[in-house]
């Protein structure tokens, strides 16, 4: 079975107009928790369901003086992930600073990566129809970088009329920015195209794909 060149328009997608035919094109950002027992730049703990700001460090909370420190597990997952995705892993990898303020993130910014991640260009392979014909047909998905940064904590708006609350227990968690190519011709292909990334994700054991839980 032949692999299908999306790049290439192709009349039998496009979507009829009032002005005329439309193609479309679809690039997608996906945040992958990572699998790992501590968080990405302390050792507080991961574990879902825990009370709320029990899975705090004091890195989390950004105390005065605290350093972070890099999860080699979390590094090693990241790599894991790159390799299932045929993916170049990059000899260089740098962290860099993306400023912004919110009640969630005591930092004042999130610890991501930017021109040097972690795993470079790759690709994965979905499979879509069976058409009208019933036949199926291989389409790549490129896939643009994959990197590594800090999740941030959870604002709680329900809870009270007047005030707002912060849930830290997420800051510092590890994920995973997946970011595939403009590839994606059709809803079809973007369903095909999460569910063979979250296949190979627990295929590999790299992220548990647990949506009800935020992980993907």
């Amino acid at each position: 079975m032949s692999i299908v060149d999306v790049r290439t328009p192709d009349p039998k997608r496009f979507i009829p107009g009032a002005t005329g035919d439309w193609e479309v094109v679809i690039g997608m950002e996906v945040h992958a928790q990572v699998l790992s027992n501590s968080k990405l730049f302390s050792g507080a703990s991961t574990e879902f369901g825990r009370p709320q700001n029990s899975n705090v460090s004091l890195v989390d909370a950004a105390m005065p003086g605290m350093l972070p420190v890099i999860n080699e597990e979390c590094v090693k997952q990241a790599v894991r992930t790159g390799l299932g995705l045929k993916a170049q892993i990059n000899k260089r990898s740098l962290f860099d600073r993306k400023n912004y303020f919110y009640p969630d993130l005591p930092q004042g910014y999130q610890i991501s990566q930017f021109k040097d991640p972690i795993v470079g260009e790759g690709k994965v392979i979905i499979s879509v129809g069976p058409d009208r014909q019933g036949q199926f047909e291989d389409v790549e998905i490129g896939i643009e970088r994959l990197h590594l940064e800090q999740d941030a904590g959870k604002s709680i708006h329900d809870q009270h009329p007047t005030m707002s609350f912060v849930d830290l227990n997420r800051s510092g968690v590890a994920l995973m920015e997946i970011v595939s190519k403009p590839d994606i011709r059709s809803s079809d292909e973007a369903k095909a195209y999460i569910t063979k990334l979250r296949t190979i994700l627990r295929y590999l054991g790299t992220c548990d794909g647990n949506m009800d839980e935020g992980s993907l």
